[in-house]
This record gives structure tokens, sequence and C-alpha cells, in this order.
């Protein structure tokens, strides 16, 4: 699906990625995890297009998209869920939806809109129930909902999700990962930048670890829940001291 290569990239003279190489294969949940600083949003961002690539490779669909503009990415079936949501709050959340079908509207395929927003009812049926209320009054819950049922408007191909989980009660959250379970079940491939590593490990194939812009750990989700290393630093546990007890 998509295959990173020695890639760079950075802000000024800021140096942010280093070397990445990684790649997310058809119908896998890939999460990435570290702490904040990492480059974490700055790969999502950079595979988007939205900041530039200094050096390598983002090879998507066999194309090398590296230097290739946001919108054209996003045509390609590349959708980003951003941190934060980022929901327009002054429109309703049809109007939010039917945004993100603009890509469907520029591939001539309006006839499929309609049925993209049948879709996203189903998954979502909160949204259906608030499509004439404004995206600001929605609660934090809602908007994640909003901002992930956006970007699958456009019937991506890899859907990237940034901190979905950030600042959401602990049961939204689980009803959150219970829907990218169901997404990925449902045929599509998702990219996952998430702090709540240990939620993000349960419903994903794989995972990489960064630090300080570097891949230091990669490996299947299963490992990486079971590595000291990572529990001490992201899970919150010490085997070794749980062992001695």
């Amino acid at each position: 699906m998509i295959k990173i290569k020695n890639l760079e990239t950075g802000y000024g003279k800021l140096k942010v990625l280093r070397r990445i190489s990684m790649h997310v294969n058809p119908g896998e949940i890939v999460t990435i995890i570290g702490a904040n600083g990492a480059g974490k949003t700055t790969l999502l961002n950079t595979i988007s297009g939205i900041v530039r690539t200094r050096a390598g490779e983002i090879i998507f669909d066999r194309q090398n998209i590296a230097k290739f503009p946001p919108e054209k990415i996003v045509l390609m079936g590349c959708s980003l869920v951003p941190e934060g949501r980022q929901v327009f709050p002054t429109m309703t959340v049809k109007e939010n939806l039917l945004l993100g079908a603009h890509v469907l509207y520029l591939k001539k395929r309006k006839g499929l809109i309609k049925e993209e927003l049948e879709r996203i009812y189903t998954i979502f049926p909160i949204l259906e129930d608030r499509r004439h209320q404004m995206a600001g009054t929605l609660s934090g819950g809602e908007q994640q909902m909003l901002a992930i049922g956006r970007a699958l408007m456009s019937k991506p191909k890899l859907i990237m999700m940034d901190e979905p989980s950030m600042g959401l009660a602990p049961l939204i959250v689980k009803e959150i990962f219970n829907i990218i379970r169901k997404l990925r079940e449902d045929g599509n491939t998702v990219l996952l930048v998430e702090q709540n590593a240990k939620a993000a490990l349960k419903i994903a194939d794989r995972g990489y670890v960064f630090e300080t812009g570097r891949i230091v750990l990669e490996g299947t989700s299963d490992d990486m829940l079971t590595n000291k290393d990572v529990q001490r630093a992201y899970l919150g546990r010490d085997l070794d001291a749980e062992a001695k007890l």
C-alpha cells in the first residue's frame, strides 16, 4: 500500500525526520507510538504533502508521491484525520461530510456521494441524527466521528489518523477504537498515530516506535506489547519489577 524509504524532512533549519523507512500493507492497521516531539505528526503531514520532503521516497500506489501537492495525494486515495479533529464549526455535520466528498466531484462520480453519505451514517448513526446541527456544537467524541467520516467520504485506499483518542472520555475512546477495528474488517488500511499505546497496539497488526525523528523499534503488536522497553516507556509497566513481586 505505502512504502517509505530513507525519508527526511523538517521545518526551516530543524531536521525532524531522519532516514525513516517503513511500510504499511493493504488491509493492515499499523500504529506509530512515541513521545511528544518524536516526529509522528510530521510523518503524517509529510505523507499528506503538507510538509515538504527533503530526501527519500514515499511510494504510494506504485508512485513516488514525495513531491506531490496535498490535493493530488488525496485524489490518489490517501486521506488524513488530523490531530484535534479540525471540523468546520459553523457548518453543519452534513456540510462537513460533503466537503470530504470533493474528490468524488473532481472524479465526476457524483452519483456515489449519496451512497457514501448513507454509508457514513450507517457507521456513525449519531451523525445522521445530528446532520443539521452545527459541527461546533458537537461533543468531542462526535466531532472525532465527524472527522473520520469526512475523511472516509473520499473513499480512500489509506486513511491516516492522528491522535483520534485525544481529549476523549474512556468510554468514547473505546468506541473510537472499535470503529477503527471495524474499518479494517471492512477492508480499509489504517496508519494510526496514537499516544494511547496500549489501546493502539491491541487493535493494530504491527507497530513502530519513534524517538527524536528515528524509528528505534518495530514489530508485531503482540511482540511490542510484551517488549520490556515498550512496557516501561509507553505502557506504564515494568515487567522485571512485576516479576519480583
